[in-house]
C-alpha cells in the first residue's frame, strides 16, 4: 500500500509569507505624501458606508489616488556616467535654453529635455544622477546635483494644474544616489532637465520615459 505524505505545519506556514511576498512585489509602496489623501478618501466612505455610492465612491478614490502616489522599485541603469529621466512621462520637447536663475548655473544656453508627467502617471520624482545637492530653490521647484567632476544637472518641476503642489524631500549639502526619490509633486507635472554643453540627447519626441530607468544622456 502506497505510503501517503501529509504535510507538516512547518511546511504549511511558509505558504502566507510567500504570498504576501508576492504581492508585496507586484504592488507598488506609496509615498507617504499621499497616505492623509488615500485616509481621507477611506474616511468619507466610512461615515457613509451605509450608502452603497458612498462606499464606492470611497473606494475607487482611495485607490486611484494611492495608484497616483504609488512609488514603485526602479533598476538604475548600470552604465556609468548615465543621466536617467527623473519622472515617468512623456518627452514633450528637446532644446536649448537658459536655465533659470534659481539653479546658479551659467547664463548661457544649455541642452534642455522637457517630460511631462500626466495626473495618472506616478508623482515622485527622481535623481537623474548621483551626486549632491547644490541648490534647491525656496519654492522646491528647482534643484541643483552636483555630480563628479563638478557636472551639473538643473531639474525644475512645474505643477500642471492649479491643484498641484511641490513636495520637496531634500536640502542643500544632501547626497542622493541615482533614482532615488527626491520630490514629489502631485496631480501631473512638467519637468525640465539642463543637460551640460554638448550633451547628446538620446530619447526622441514622444518617447515614453521611466523614472530613474530610462537614459536622457551618458556624461562623458
Amino acid at each position: 500500500m502506497a505510503r501517503r505524505h501529509v504535510l507538516t505545519g512547518s511546511q504549511i506556514a511558509p505558504i502566507p509569507r510567500h504570498l504576501w511576498g508576492l504581492v508585496k512585489d507586484a504592488v507598488p509602496p506609496m509615498h507617504s505624501a499621499g497616505r492623509p489623501f488615500v485616509a481621507g478618501a477611506l474616511t468619507f466612505g466610512l461615515f457613509g458606508w451605509r450608502h452603497g455610492w458612498s462606499r464606492s465612491a470611497s473606494l475607487v478614490a482611495a485607490g486611484a489616488l494611492a495608484l497616483c502616489f504609488r512609488e514603485p522599485k526602479r533598476v538604475p541603469p548600470a552604465l556609468e556616467g548615465a543621466v536617467v529621466a527623473p519622472v515617468d512621462g512623456v518627452v514633450w520637447d528637446i532644446d536649448e535654453a537658459v536655465p533659470p536663475e534659481d539653479l546658479g548655473l551659467e547664463d548661457a544656453l544649455l541642452p534642455r529635455v522637457t517630460i511631462k508627467a500626466s495626473a495618472l502617471d506616478p508623482y515622485v520624482h527622481r535623481a537623474p544622477v548621483a551626486g549632491r545637492i547644490a541648490a534647491v530653490s525656496e519654492d522646491g521647484s528647482a534643484v541643483l546635483i552636483e555630480a563628479p567632476d563638478t557636472v551639473a544637472i538643473g531639474l525644475v518641476q512645474t505643477p500642471a494644474n492649479l491643484a498641484g503642489r511641490i513636495t520637496c524631500d531634500v536640502e542643500a549639502g544632501q547626497d542622493v544616489e541615482l533614482g532615488q526619490t527626491y520630490a514629489l509633486v502631485r496631480f501631473g507635472s512638467r519637468v525640465e532637465v539642463y543637460l551640460p554643453t554638448g550633451s547628446v540627447i538620446q530619447p526622441r519626441l514622444g518617447q515614453r520615459t521611466v523614472g530613474g530607468e530610462t537614459v536622457l544622456t551618458v556624461l562623458s
